[in-house]
């Protein structure tokens, strides 16, 4: 499977459980990357709410990881077009953001996010909270 620019999702097992990393800072993007993979996910990337659109047109990771502040089209919106659409409505999408303060929880919420987690990052957070949302989806404890 190749997505985005041609590049192969991270991680080396097909069977793996594919999380979509999507954030415009590029250090960000290589931290949740090694980090999921080192945990045992595959990791694919893109840089904005348009692309994340377009390559879920071609594939469906079992989790997105979208930062809220995106520029373009913000990360609020993103997830607004996703849980709108049925074919990818049932992805979870935990928003990221540098701000923790309550209304940013409810707009996330509002617009479709199964979760959220902040800036700066705790990886033993995100993975637990990666782990969890997938495995509700699936149905598993």
């Amino acid at each position: 499977m190749t997505v985005g620019n041609g590049a192969t999702p991270t991680g080396n097992c097909p069977d793996t459980n594919l999380v979509l990393i999507v954030d415009d800072e590029e250090p960000n993007l290589r931290l949740l990357s090694r980090v999921l993979t080192r945990a045992g996910f595959r990791a694919a990337v893109a840089t904005s709410g348009e692309q994340a659109l377009s390559m879920l047109e071609g594939y469906r990771p079992d989790l997105i990881l979208m930062d809220i502040r995106l520029g373009g089209m913000d990360g609020l919106e993103a997830i607004r077009r996703i849980k709108a659409n049925p074919a990818l409505a049932g992805i979870p999408v935990i928003a990221v953001s540098a701000y923790a303060m309550q209304e940013d929880f409810a707009r996330a919420e509002e617009a479709g996010a199964s979760g959220y987690v902040t800036k700066p990052f705790r990886m033993r957070e995100i993975v637990e909270a990666v782990k969890m949302h997938i495995s509700a989806r699936k149905g598993r404890p």
